[in-house]
């Protein structure tokens, strides 16, 4: 279990460190040679008492009910449903950060040929979700899906902040090992 979470942590650690790119990066963890026929409902687990960072999300009304509709609806598509007594455990985190943009590398290191080549710098805000998959009977963490994007103003808006949530579920859902 802590091997999975140090794992876990320093992939995602390293998909921030890498957060130069303003696109979307999506990756998983997944428990090697588990079955995941055998886990057929699900139910959320208590809520994540880190804060995200960013009152802007803290305040969002409407981006945990995007975030766990659209985790569901990918789990229904699925075949898991909803239940009291669940094989499985979900839980999430979502953080704000600031990230760095470095759009040309220094001429000095050899990868720019123009007199003018230096290095343009600049500040964005990153969203990052993280959604953890834990086994109600061990109490494991079977599957891990982290998305991080460029947040471009999107809390700003209810229906950009649903596409981009619905996005990044999909994304991070199509590397879920369970039945499709």
């Amino acid at each position: 279990m802590r091997r999975l979470y140090g794992l876990a942590l320093v992939l995602l650690a390293a998909g921030m460190a890498a957060g130069c790119a303003t696109t979307m990066t999506v990756s998983s963890h997944v428990e090697r040679g588990l079955d995941f026929s055998r886990y057929r409902t699900f139910d959320w687990g208590p809520a994540d008492e880190l804060p995200t960072g960013d009152p802007r999300l803290d305040a969002n009304p409407y981006f945990k009910d995007y975030l766990l509709g659209a985790v569901e609806r990918e789990l229904g598509h699925r075949g898991l449903e909803m239940s009291t007594s669940p094989d499985l455990r979900l839980h999430f985190h979502a953080s704000v950060n600031s990230r760095l943009n470095v759009d040309h590398i220094d001429h000095e290191r050899g990868y720019c040929y123009s007199a003018g080549c230096g290095a343009d710098v600049s500040e964005y805000e990153a969203g990052t979700i993280v959604l953890d998959f834990v086994d109600a009977r061990t109490n494991q963490v079977i599957w891990r899906g982290w998305a991080q994007d460029a947040l471009r103003n999107l809390l700003n808006d209810r229906e950009t902040t649903a596409r981009a949530v619905e996005s990044a579920v999909t994304r991070m859902m199509t590397q879920f090992p369970g039945k499709l």
